[in-house]
């Protein structure tokens, strides 16, 4: 374009035509948002389970050794067993091995006939090389039967017995040491009377 012997350049336009961008995928679209509907059923699935799972975490209760350790630890120390009245007599092992160890008894609380989880009538101690005495379990006894305690029912020892004593039910609890026969066992095949001396300090 002239103007009067003047040349004239057009004017580059005001605008440019939009850059031409790629259609968004619908697949990555749908994708997310199944993943969004997966979230939350999970959401709502953990929101459903969390009361009753903290429901049965509260219910749990101890077990009866853990209770009978709980209730017994005191025994620790067998100069406790002899303060309350236990007297020891001679270490019982078996015939097959194992043992249950010096048992004090107390003669009242046999005579009582009373079943009390932190009032066991006999406390079990396995002999050291020492000549100290370690806590392994406790023994509950009644004459009057069938006995239980916390669901656990006692066994049947008929007379006579090694004992001298009656018919009676007994529940062995071996809440301090483990026993591979099970926690109500009466023996322990790990338990020895290898270091029992003739008294029991």
């Amino acid at each position: 374009m002239t103007l009067a012997g003047i040349s004239m350049k057009s004017p580059p336009p005001i605008c440019s035509a939009p850059p031409s961008w790629p259609a968004p995928a619908a697949g990555r679209y749908l994708n997310v948002e199944m993943q969004l509907k997966r979230l939350i059923v999970l959401a709502a699935l953990a929101a459903a389970l969390t009361p009753g799972l903290a429901a049965q975490a509260a219910s749990k209760k101890p077990t009866l050794p853990e209770q009978v350790r709980a209730a017994n630890d005191r025994f620790r120390n067998v100069e406790t067993a002899v303060k309350e009245g236990y007297s020891p007599i001679p270490c019982t092992s078996g015939i097959e091995g194992g043992a249950m160890g010096i048992h004090y008894v107390n003669p009242t609380l046999i005579g009582d006939e009373k079943i009390d989880i932190s009032k066991p009538e006999a406390v079990m101690y396995e002999p050291g090389d020492d000549g100290k005495m370690k806590l392994v379990a406790v023994e509950y006894i009644t004459t009057k039967g069938p006995a239980n305690l916390g669901g656990q029912l006692f066994s049947y020892s008929g007379a006579p017995n090694r004992y001298g004593l009656p018919a009676f039910y007994e529940l062995h609890v071996w809440a301090w040491k483990q026993n591979p026969k099970g926690p109500f066992a009466d023996m322990n095949p790990t338990v020895s009377c290898e270091h029992a001396h003739d008294m029991a300090n």
